[in-house]
């Protein structure tokens, strides 16, 4: 296999994303380090790294570690944000770990947050580049690259050169609202609830329409619950935002699960309930 240009990967976060990506690094970068709020994070995370390495070949859990300080990741090759799809946030975040590492390509997973403002914010636009992993990261081969003007071609180089590595299948998008993927998906996820909204039917009856009679993988009301529906809403305000067109906002029902803190998959309770 050939060397990876990311021997030590830092990864900001300890969600799914972060987790499954962090599982994914392990089966080709020496070092793969974890920035977390606390020690309880630190072990969820672990434990998820674990779980998720058994289903990828040649993945090594024991490069995995975690830390609070991002001091830590000072000699990082490459920094990763995956935290909370909030602007402010990632931004924050991005500027604190680019003077840490001064160095070090870095990346944001965001889903619909435009990667030259971010790169902007950050004050290293040139480093700054949109790596979008889905969900789930093992098993999912695709990756979304995004590359604003500012950035160098020996950022995108070894970006390319790290998703092949990682046996993914990269694609150049342009850094509008959702990218590709998401500009295409949500208008079909949000119409399917609104047309559960109209109609009175069954999630599963909705979904089993598009499985059984489409042959989807998953049906639209499952996979938001899968993508986690507060990112659905602000992918849904991104999108919107961009284009103005009311239908990209995302639907009452979504909003109200939200609001009742019922996220999906990854806290039990969306469309579906989950044990």
């Amino acid at each position: 296999m050939t060397a990876t240009p990311y021997e030590f990967v830092a990864i900001a976060g300890s969600g799914t994303i972060a987790t499954g990506l962090a599982a994914v690094a392990s089966t080709s970068s020496g070092k793969v380090v974890m920035l977390v709020r606390s020690e309880e994070s630190a072990d969820r995370a672990l434990t998820a790294v674990e779980k998720a390495s058994r289903r990828i070949p040649g993945a090594n859990p024991s490069r995995v570690t975690t830390t609070m300080e991002i001091a830590d990741l000072a000699e990082a090759n490459l920094l990763v944000e995956a935290v909370v799809e909030d602007a402010g946030v990632k931004a924050d975040l991005l500027r604190r770990i680019s003077e840490v590492a001064p160095r070090a390509d870095l990346a944001t997973t965001t889903s619909s947050l435009s990667i030259t403002k971010l790169g902007e914010d950050s004050g290293a636009a040139d480093r700054v580049y949109g790596l979008h992993v889905f969900n789930p990261v093992p098993a999912m081969q695709l990756v979304e690259l995004i590359f604003p003007d500012p950035v160098t071609e020996e950022v995108a180089e070894r970006a390319h050169d790290w998703c092949h590595i990682l046996e993914k299948t990269a694609v150049e998008v342009p850094d509008t609202a959702g990218f590709a993927v998401n500009r295409l998906l949500f208008p079909y996820l949000f119409d399917a609830v609104r047309y559960q909204e109209r109609t009175g039917l069954e999630a599963a009856a909705v979904d089993q329409c598009m499985t059984l009679g489409v042959a989807h993988p998953m049906g639209p009301l499952a996979l938001l619950d899968l993508v986690g529906l507060d990112v659905a809403v602000a992918i849904g305000q991104a999108l919107n935002n961009e284009s103005g067109n009311p239908d990209h906002i995302a639907p009452a029902t979504v909003q109200e699960f939200v609001a009742a803190g019922h996220l999906g998959r990854k806290t039990g309770q969306g469309f579906y309930e989950y044990g």
